[in-house]
């Protein structure tokens, strides 16, 4: 063997005993874990240093800022988090993928501490490097949005309600409650995990000494508590989200039938690394498979229901509500995938397997590293959808159009959907965005004072519905500016292809 394969071979091999020496493991996964998070942290403010931050990040600093029970598309648990996370750090790029990598890493944390319960050492550190190769933790994670907050709220909700299930505790049977509904205000799309948890304990062989307990009534009970002021907004509200829900994604039944199979099969698609990696390490056949799939041992197959269930129910709920579902939904459902895969007593793990397996998963972030410069250069060459290449360009446009207008601060940015949101993040804080060409979802604005504080309007030149919406609102009130602007981004001494703006500022009412 090669001089640096016994180098890699031996630092591998310190690694392992970190992670399995119950004196230093904990301290180590953190270690670990720590420096995941910043690795890939790095890969994102890097590899997406052509662009822009994605407008869903956008949209979801908007609410953050003027709204607190709830949204008029989604439940407000990602906006309190991002109102925490930057009322601390800057608002910027580097700040947000931090943000959303830490959220993402958390969620291996609480996967790492659920698998304590289920598999040996060296089965618990394979079980984590697998997971780190599921796009949901690192490459969509970078995303945050209503999709990815789900990524540790189901797996706090999942750890919490596999451990009040076991010990019966009305402690952690309310905090599992209380998990689900951070879960449900994360996005409405959690009630498929609730639902799959609540049949997975009815399926349980010991279901009835579970429910003889106080454990699911103090859950269910903690569960409505947490989830009655939303619940509240939402009948003060008209239940606006759930038309939106409802709205979004309309099907025949047979698209609802194609998208609920399509969701299952592109769930099996973000895990088939680590599936594919974990058979070819444990060899699981014959009875392995046969325990792996349906094990024995009630507790282990409470764990295979729970993994399953909020899988397959989505294909149900497509066919009943003729809804057509997205298979990205499945991003908050990995974490039993390690303890499925690796905890069957028939299932075994070589030495040299466990090594190899860490070595992919250290080097994947670490190749993503290398890679990211000319990822970014790439998409500078590219572009993206939605002028996302351009929201911080075409607010320091709107900026200096609105300083030549007028003295005061700007309170109001008006535009459309993606660039609204996208752009907004790069103005003052004290900014608000009005939709102007749906305004509904931008209820918090109101009309009278828009009218005395002024707003700066702004949409691209070739979208008609945006351009016709300003020329509406600019006909009826007192003229600024108007001025089109061409917005090019400069990277690697080159420029992008160049996108055309119309800026139209609307003067405050005394002046």
């Amino acid at each position: 063997m090669a001089p640096s394969r016994i180098g890699v071979s031996a630092m591998l091999d310190r690694l392992i005993a970190a992670l399995t020496d119950p004196a230093r493991r904990e301290r180590a996964v953190v270690a670990v874990l720590a420096g995941y998070c910043a690795l890939w942290s790095l890969y994102g403010a890097i590899a997406k240093g052509s662009q822009d931050i994605h407008f869903d990040m956008g949209e979801m600093v908007a609410w953050s800022r003027e709204t607190f029970w709830g949204t008029p598309k989604h439940p407000p648990f990602g906006a309190w988090l991002v109102s925490a996370w930057f009322g601390i750090f800057p608002l910027a790029d580097w700040a947000y993928y931090l943000f959303a990598m830490v959220l993402a890493t958390l969620a291996l944390w609480i996967a790492w501490k659920v698998a304590g319960s289920y598999l040996d050492g060296d089965k618990r550190v394979a079980g984590l490097a697998l997971l780190t190769l599921v796009p949901f933790f690192n490459f969509h994670a970078l995303k945050f949005n209503a999709n990815t907050v789900m990524v540790p709220l189901w797996a706090a909700t999942t750890a919490l309600f596999l451990r009040s299930y076991e010990t019966r505790s009305p402690l952690l049977a309310a905090l599992a409650g209380l998990a689900a509904a951070a879960a449900m205000l994360g996005k409405y799309w959690s009630i498929v995990l609730l639902l799959g948890l609540g049949l997975a304990a009815l399926a349980d062989p010991r279901r009835a000494a579970y429910f003889r307990s106080s454990a699911p009534w103090a859950t269910i009970a903690a569960g409505l508590i947490g989830l009655s002021p939303h619940a509240a907004w939402l009948y003060a509200n008209g239940f606006t989200p759930f038309t939106y829900a409802m709205e979004t994604h309309p099907g025949t039944l047979a698209e609802s039938v194609r998208s609920g199979l399509a969701y299952v099969a592109g769930a099996a698609g973000y895990v088939a690394v680590p599936v594919l990696l974990a058979a070819l390490a444990a060899w699981p056949f014959g009875a392995a498979l046969r325990d792996t799939v349906w094990p024995k041992a009630p507790e282990r197959r409470l764990v295979v229901l729970a993994f399953a269930l909020p899988l397959a129910l989505p294909l149900l709920f497509a066919v009943a509500a003729r809804e057509q579902v997205v298979s990205l939904w499945s991003i908050g459902s990995m974490t039993l995938l390690p303890v499925v895969l690796l905890s069957s007593p028939a299932v075994a793990l070589p030495k040299i397997a466990l090594r190899r397996i860490v070595g992919i998963a250290l080097g994947v972030p670490l190749i993503a590293l290398a890679a990211s410069p000319l990822i970014a250069y790439r998409i500078h060459q590219e572009g993206v959808p939605n002028y996302a290449t351009h929201y911080s360009g075409v607010a320091q446009a709107v900026e200096k159009v609105w300083r030549e207008t007028t003295d005061r601060p700007l309170r109001f940015v008006g535009s459309y959907n993606n660039l609204l949101y996208g752009v907004l993040f790069y103005l003052p804080r004290q900014v608000s965005p009005l939709e102007i060409v749906e305004p509904r979802v931008t209820p918090w604005i109101d009309d009278a004072e828009v009218a005395r504080a002024g707003i700066a309007l702004v949409c691209p030149v070739e979208e008609t519905g945006c351009m016709t919406a300003l020329e509406q609102r600019a006909a009826s009130a007192s003229a600024g500016r108007r001025t089109e602007v061409a917005v090019t981004r400069r990277y690697f001494g080159t420029d992008d292809k160049p996108d055309r703006f119309v800026i139209v500022t609307v003067k405050p009412r005394d002046q």
